[in-house]
């Protein structure tokens, strides 16, 4: 049973950083394209970044670019999203996505999210 789950979220004064961390379990960590998506009240899920299977490329949100780095350990099967200069339209649901292209199609696991709050 595949198990993406993330922790790390929590309440944050704007200008502050928090780092999230996404475990996952039962799929071969190093073939999956790992990203962190967020949703905020009343909006669409919106990708914040992704990077490779083997880390070797990353990409990011242009409203995210200069203050959140993504990074993958896969000797610990583990994705992080590190958060910098938090703002308080950063306030959202942040999701764990792994994502392995198939031939039939992309196969995609969701994490249960986390809530992150930038407010003073």
């Amino acid at each position: 049973q595949v198990q993406l789950v993330e922790s790390g979220g929590g309440l944050v004064q704007p200008g502050g950083s928090l780092r999230l961390s996404c475990a996952t379990s039962g799929l071969t960590f190093s073939s999956y394209t790992m990203g962190w998506y967020r949703q905020a009240p009343g909006k669409e899920r919106e990708l914040v970044a992704a990077i490779a299977s083997a880390g070797e490329r990353s990409n990011y949100a242009d409203f995210v670019k200069g203050r959140f780095t993504i990074s993958r350990d896969n000797a610990k099967n583990t994705v992080y999203l590190q958060m910098g200069s938090l703002k308080p339209e950063d306030t959202a649901v942040y999701y764990c996505n792994a994502r392995r292209l198939t031939p039939w199609g992309p196969r995609d696991y969701w994490g249960q999210g986390t809530q992150v709050t930038v407010s003073s």
